[in-house]
C-alpha cells in the first residue's frame, strides 16, 4: 500500500507549480528528492499584482494522516510566518489566517501549467 500510496504523491513532492489567484502569483517549489511522499522543504514565493511586493517562505506538504499515523491523501501546502499561516490547497485556494481564526486572505486561484 505504502508503494501505491508514494507512486500517487511523487507529482506534489518534486514539480514546481505556480499558482494565480487575483491579486497574487505564487511559486512552489519542493526541494526534496524524488520518492519522497511529503516534504519538509518547500518554498513559497508570493508576488503581489498590485504594488509589486514579495514574500518568501519556507514549509511543507499537507496531508491527512492515515490510521498508521504516515502522510495518507495530499491537501496541498502549509507555511508559517510568525503567527500568520499561509495555506495552499491542492484546489487552488490560497487562505491566509492570523493566529487561529482570523482569515486575512481567501482566494480561489487556478494552478499554470
Amino acid at each position: 500500500m505504502k508503494t501505491i500510496l508514494a507512486t500517487l504523491f511523487i507529482p506534489c513532492c518534486v514539480l514546481a507549480a505556480d499558482l494565480e489567484t487575483k491579486t497574487y502569483r505564487i511559486n512552489i517549489e519542493p526541494r526534496c528528492g524524488e520518492g519522497h511522499v511529503s516534504c519538509s522543504d518547500v518554498r513559497y514565493v508570493a508576488r503581489s499584482k498590485e504594488g509589486g511586493e514579495s514574500i518568501v517562505l519556507t514549509g511543507g506538504t499537507w496531508h491527512t494522516a492515515c490510521a498508521d499515523g504516515s502522510p495518507c491523501r495530499f491537501l496541498g501546502y502549509r507555511f508559517q510566518d510568525g503567527n500568520v499561516s499561509y495555506r495552499v490547497h491542492q484546489s487552488g485556494l490560497l487562505e491566509v489566517v492570523r493566529g487561529r481564526d482570523e482569515v486575512l486572505l481567501s482566494e480561489q486561484g487556478e494552478w499554470q501549467e
